[in-house]
């Protein structure tokens, strides 16, 4: 019945018969024959039929919410055995903010020299992404804001403070000065990350409060683009101190706090809420409780 509930929960993320057989590695026939027969195994139809994928039933809904949980007790349970004999070992699935990509090898290097048999699979993605993903258990852990949109059901522990500079080249406007204000920066032109971040929609957020508007003369999902950007001295932007220092710059690059507001957002990881979860997810977020004290005692 597991491997049926496993077909089930790859249907329901993709939302397409052929494309969750691919993903699940078998044709499109034995998947349609797997959810047969946990319909008849459960007594309802779980899927709304007819020529392509029209969705799950209502009773397919609350079948996909016990098929998420026994599912991932399944899973702790193999880990939890594989651990006791062997250590711990497998695969850990992180999604990202992208502003907190770059503190990452903090948390992920000293717990692979703990555990070597460990390996990573990290993503960039929206704060609403990784929500989304955790709760589909598609990844393991997040590292997201804590407190500036809804999280649900979900523990986390707080790692570090965001607090929010412009980064700009020398020379340019602002560039000699120790602080500059949330509408001095707006009147610049900014690279920023495209409004499905939530890093933008808190710097949008300070730039109202302080009457003014963010019109960025470029949009990027990537800080690579927007450090490039920065570097030709035409463009500057706004990031929090952390991810600027982690980043570096060979050439003569500026970060200003910005002030009025001195504003900072708490960044941390997050996992799903349950009991127990899995001994990988429970080492790491042993881990980040120790990064959270590094963190603290470098402020």
């Amino acid at each position: 019945m597991i491997d049926r509930l496993e077909f089930f929960i790859a249907l329901a993320r993709a939302q397409h018969f052929g494309r969750a057989a691919e993903e699940l590695g078998i044709t499109q026939p034995t998947l349609s024959a797997a959810i047969k027969a946990l319909e008849d195994q459960l007594g309802v139809m779980l899927v709304k039929r007819g020529s392509r994928f029209q969705g799950l039933t209502v009773e397919g809904e609350q079948v996909l919410v016990w098929a998420r949980r026994i599912t991932g007790d399944a899973r702790t349970m193999k880990e939890e055995m594989r651990a006791a004999r062997h250590g711990l070992s497998g695969r850990i699935r992180i999604a990202a903010i992208p502003t907190a990509l770059a503190m990452i090898p903090r948390l992920t290097t000293p717990f692979r020299e703990q555990h070597p048999g460990v390996t990573f699979s990290v993503l960039s993605r929206t704060s609403i992404e990784v929500l989304t993903l955790l709760g589909n258990f598609d990844i393991d852990v997040g590292i997201t804001y804590l407190d500036n949109e809804p999280l649900g059901r979900v523990v986390s522990v707080p790692l570090y403070s965001e607090r929010y500079q412009l980064i700009t080249a020398a020379d340019t406007k602002f560039s000699d000065r120790r602080s500059v204000t949330w509408a001095e920066v707006a009147d610049l032109p900014l690279c920023l990350l495209t409004p499905d971040m939530q890093n933008r929609r808190i710097i949008d957020q300070h730039l109202a409060e302080a009457g003014s508007v963010a019109r960025p003369t470029l949009e990027s999902n990537s800080m690579i683009v927007l450090f490039s950007h920065i570097r030709t001295g035409k463009w500057s932007s706004i990031m929090p101190l952390n991810l600027a220092e982690t980043f570096g710059f060979a050439e003569p690059i500026r970060a200003i706090p910005i002030v009025e507001p001195d504003a900072s957002h708490l960044v941390g990881l997050v996992a799903a809420k349950r009991e127990p979860h899995t001994p990988l997810v429970a080492a790491l977020l042993d881990e980040a409780m120790t990064l959270a004290g590094d963190f603290e005692a470098e402020r």
